[in-house]
């Protein structure tokens, strides 16, 4: 008895439809009602007293659109070195300098990453938002904290700087916010 695979294929899912179906409707499933999500009404956001206008409206505005501005600005002036870059290799000859400007380009890629990371390590230890940039051996970190500034958070987050970036030389902490 010769089958064809397309057969073999088609019973193999239709056995496994069964099986699902089988178990779904023996294991008598919640229904789910997504609306339901929306409706906690004790779970309100707190709103701050002070920041609230007259009519009772609180503005809408999030301190850490602050850093986004500053992250444009970077991502603008890396792809314009990207840009110059890719230019310079497609008007060198020899191998050599086209290496030099490939290690340039792999840099540039590298510390979008880095920062990338570090940022999020920041974020992860409790903060707000936070923004770093490298230039060279020195690291920029502006975080946004609404606990204020101490030596300790600064000593930790310089570490973690310094642990991440290898060739961070010197690491200057800002904190932004409620202070």
């Amino acid at each position: 008895m010769k089958t064809n695979k397309r057969t073999v294929w088609f019973l193999t899912l239709l056995s496994l439809v069964a099986v699902i179906a089988i178990y779904s409707i023996n294991k008598n499933p919640m229904p789910f009602d997504g609306m339901k999500i929306f409706e906690n009404a004790g779970d309100k956001a707190p709103v701050n007293k002070e920041a609230v206008d007259g009519d009772g409206q609180a503005p809408v505005f999030a301190e850490s659109y602050l850093f986004d501005d500053l992250r444009m600005e970077v991502m603008n002036e890396r792809s314009q070195m990207q840009d110059q870059l890719t230019t310079k290799i497609n008007s060198l000859e020899t191998p050599s300098e086209k290496n030099d400007v490939f290690d340039e380009m792999a840099m540039l890629i590298k510390r979008n990453s880095v920062e990338a990371l570090m940022e999020t390590q920041i974020i992860a230890l409790g903060y707000k938002d936070a923004f770093v940039r490298t230039e060279g051996n020195m690291v920029n970190v502006t975080v946004l904290s609404e606990d204020g500034q101490s030596a300790k958070q600064a000593n930790e987050i310089t570490y973690l700087v310094m642990s991440t970036w290898e060739e961070a030389r010197k690491v200057k902490v800002d904190f932004k916010g409620e202070s």
